[in-house]
């Protein structure tokens, strides 16, 4: 049996690209027979200042939501990462592994820090290193990811190599990039030239998994488009990226092939495909919201599940670390 591992921050409102991308196929991983961790990687999302508030909310909400899209905590384990110390004490051992030169060629890093890298936080440039942590803590060998995230995988892979060679062991293994063919690209209801994210200022240029239905058909019925009409095939979709999104966000939430969608909305206009595409939206998203919002009116449930996930999960990162510290020669921790 393979040991999983993935993670998602805990800011901002999960939006339907996160759900359609990630959480969806966590669910389906459940019955892989590997067993399955995620987490909720708050010690992550510090890297750009949150409010204390917020982030606590935040939390919550993103637990709530993993619990509604159907991640059951008698399968998988599931915490928040900042319970765990071990992921810390491992990832300051790798921030001493990892070289200067291979967080330089970081590319994520240099898309969020912009222009203006001397002001971003030193836990942003580093924050491969704790990503690599939170993987070798479990030993994981597999970590569903998107094309976004392979750097990340052959970094950590790169560090865990670099850890057994100047120590002259084989204690991290390889990890495998667990791409699945199914996983949606979503992207922006206002551009489909960029992904739908959580941090765009406009909050019609997504679906959160929060929405109740009004809003949900408010924001397809406003999505842009172009002013042709749908074509009979998807090689006439090449240089229509709003179509296309659309189009790929009916077929993932529909189970229904793009190419049967076109032959039944072909010549048409927009208005009753996205009507369509709505009700179909409504269908299979608001019960998800309407479960997020009775598991937070129980806090403390919230708390019971994540803190007995933590248990779990440092029962397996917890000897890891300590033998990760023997090996680097720190003295046993009492």
């Amino acid at each position: 049996m393979a040991r999983i591992f993935s993670g998602i921050q805990p800011t901002g409102i999960a939006t339907l690209g996160n759900y359609l991308g990630a959480l969806r196929n966590w669910v389906a991983l459940q019955q892989s027979g590997d067993e399955c961790i995620y987490c909720l990687v708050d010690m992550h999302a510090i890297t750009t200042f949150q409010n204390p508030a917020a982030l606590r909310q935040q939390t919550y909400t993103m637990a709530a939501l993993l619990l509604a899209c159907g991640i059951n905590p008698e399968q998988s384990i599931i915490f928040h990462q900042s319970a765990i110390s071990a992921h810390a004490r491992l990832g300051w051992i790798f921030n001493c592994v990892a070289r200067m030169g291979w967080l330089n060629r970081m590319t994520q890093f240099k898309d969020k820090a912009g222009k203006d890298r001397e002001a971003v936080s030193t836990g942003l440039f580093v924050y491969p290193n704790l990503m690599a942590a939170d993987i070798h803590a479990y030993h994981a060998t597999k970590v569903p990811v998107g094309d976004d995230q392979l750097q990340h995988i052959e970094l950590a892979n790169d560090i865990a190599e670099k850890f057994n060679h100047d120590f002259g062991v084989s204690f991290f293994p390889r990890i495998e990039p667990l791409i699945l063919k199914e996983t949606a690209r979503v992207m922006s209801l206002r551009d489909g030239t960029k992904k739908m994210s959580k941090s765009d200022p406009s909050d019609q240029s997504r679906i959160n998994m929060t929405d109740d239905a009004d809003m949900i058909s408010q924001k397809i019925r406003k999505a842009k488009t172009d002013t042709d009409p749908l074509p009979d095939n998807l090689a006439a979709l090449a240089e229509r990226p709003e179509a296309r999104n659309l189009l790929g966000i009916f077929a993932a939430i529909s189970g229904e092939a793009q190419e049967a969608i076109l032959a039944r909305f072909a010549g048409g206009g927009f208005g009753p495909f996205k009507n369509a595409l709505a009700e179909a939206l409504v269908a299979h998203v608001e019960p998800i919201v309407r479960r997020t919002r009775d598991y937070l009116t129980d806090t403390a449930e919230l708390d019971r599940v994540l803190q007995a996930g933590a248990a779990k999960a440092a029962a397996i990162a917890g000897p890891i670390t300590d033998e990760a510290e023997r090996i680097v020669g720190f003295l046993p921790r009492g």
